[in-house]
């Protein structure tokens, strides 16, 4: 299923496709640009119509590799499901929203800009939803570093007896 997608993106959506030797089954890597007109095509589509979108998660590939977003799209007319993954520039990672698209990914695409700092450009109200509005940093990407206090209170290195 996933392979005769990507031919389809590749013919709908020149340069879209990331080309590789050997397209993978799981998943379809995706040069983020057209990302906003991809995602209406694939939930309207009537052949694939992804009409949920289940999850969108940060990675943080490593410093040569920099980030990347992925997008768990469900069919609930085909029972079919496929992965999107963007690869973005660790400096100035920034994708299209879709919470327009799927109106769950709102707090989705909040969660990993908070998390990771990727920027979906086009959200409503993209700001953060587990932290503080005035913390610094990105805590799930590799190279952050704890602060030693919040707001003249002591951040815990050791998390002993937090269970």
């Amino acid at each position: 299923m996933s392979k005769n997608l990507s031919e389809v993106l590749l013919e709908k959506f020149p340069g879209s496709v990331i080309e590789m030797e050997e397209i993978p089954t799981d998943h379809i890597p995706l040069n983020g640009d057209k990302w906003f007109e991809i995602a209406l095509f694939i939930r309207d589509e009537p052949d694939w119509k992804f009409d949920s979108l289940q999850c969108i998660t940060g990675v943080d590939l490593g410093e040569e590799n920099g980030l990347e977003v992925r997008y768990n799209l469900h069919s609930m007319v085909h029972s079919h499901k496929i992965e999107i993954r963007i690869p973005l520039n660790r400096d100035k990672p920034v994708v299209p929203s879709v919470e327009q698209v799927w109106r769950v990914g709102d707090w989705f695409e909040r969660e990993v800009y908070d998390m990771y700092g990727i920027t979906f450009k086009g959200h409503r109200d993209l700001r953060r939803i587990l932290l503080p509005d005035d913390w610094e940093g990105w805590p799930l990407r590799k190279d952050y570093e704890e602060p030693a206090t919040y707001h003249g209170i002591a951040v815990p290195k050791e998390k002993e007896g937090w269970e």
